[in-house]
């Protein structure tokens, strides 16, 4: 409901309607009447809930540097998992992925060919020259976070360095597509772009996401999405920027054994790095890293 021009603000700041979200909400009356996909109003982060994300994103960090710290070759990604689990504890926040939708770990560990989702376990050992993803969430008070890494364990061939550096770079180029207003196919379309002038693919039946006050949020972010389309980028509006860059074709397939993890077709590497963004009327803010 619609709130009178004198009464407060329905985001809680305590401030009257007309001098807080007041043309905010007409800007995006407009635009959706013209056809454009706009938030809802629960997608907008006030204040208060901003605060308390970036307290879950700072943790996520850190963890993501703590494992940094640890992580060689030898250990196995039952080890990462049982790191990831003890910080996120001892923080006093939760892994996110435990049982979300009954993933049964605290972190996606994925090597070398898998693109996403690979469960940690006792077996699987990191050798010389694997690339590896470590994606962590963090659910602290309710607030949710989310970013991945990727590690490259002793010897890396120069075909694997080259396609984790791009994929690395093709963050930036998604953030440098950001604009407040502008529309959110731009980004997925510049990363696109980036990607294939490269010589790599981008995985299309897998993208990012909305985030904060739950783990997924709309709206779903796709890379290969056309310029001109997608969401309106409102201010308080948060979520993923986390391409899935593989070495050869963009075709993926689901482990039909655990129903999780994913892989390119091909058997060819696969690289992924991801950041948590909060769009504000400055530009985006990287959240996590």
């Amino acid at each position: 409901m619609k709130p009178g021009r004198n009464d407060c603000c329905w985001c809680g700041s305590g401030k009257k309607y007309k001098h807080c979200h007041m043309e905010m909400d007409e800007r995006l009356a407009e635009l959706k009447a013209e056809g454009y996909l706009v938030p809802r109003r629960k997608l907008l982060k006030t204040e208060e809930q901003i605060a308390k994300i970036r307290a879950s994103a700072a943790v996520n960090t850190a963890l993501l540097d703590h494992v940094a710290a640890h992580v060689q070759e030898g250990m196995t990604t039952e080890e990462i998992d049982r790191l990831v689990y003890e910080f996120t504890i001892a923080h006093g926040a939760v892994p996110a992925p435990l049982h979300f939708q009954g993933f049964p770990k605290s972190v996606c560990t994925s090597i070398n060919n898998v693109v996403c989702h690979g469960i940690p376990s006792e077996k699987e050992v990191l050798r010389d020259g694997d690339i590896l993803n470590v994606d962590v969430s963090t659910n602290l008070d309710g607030y949710y976070s989310d970013a991945s890494r990727m590690f490259m364990i002793g010897e890396v061939s120069q075909e694997a360095k080259a396609l984790v550096q791009t994929a690395q770079e093709s963050i930036q180029v998604g953030l440098d597509a950001l604009k407040p207003w502008g529309l959110l196919g731009d980004m997925g379309h510049a990363i696109h772009v980036f990607i294939e002038k490269k010589g790599y693919s981008v995985v299309r039946d897998i993208g990012g996401h909305g985030i904060g006050l739950e783990f997924h949020e709309d709206p779903y972010v796709s890379y290969v999405s056309a310029e001109g389309t997608g969401m309106v980028l409102v201010p308080g509006l948060m979520f993923t920027i986390e391409p899935m860059i593989n070495q050869g074709r963009s075709e993926i397939l689901i482990d039909e054994r655990d129903g999780w993890t994913v892989r390119t077709a091909d058997g060819k590497l696969s690289a992924q790095w991801e950041s948590m963004v909060l769009m504000t009327e400055d530009g985006p803010e990287v959240l996590t890293r």
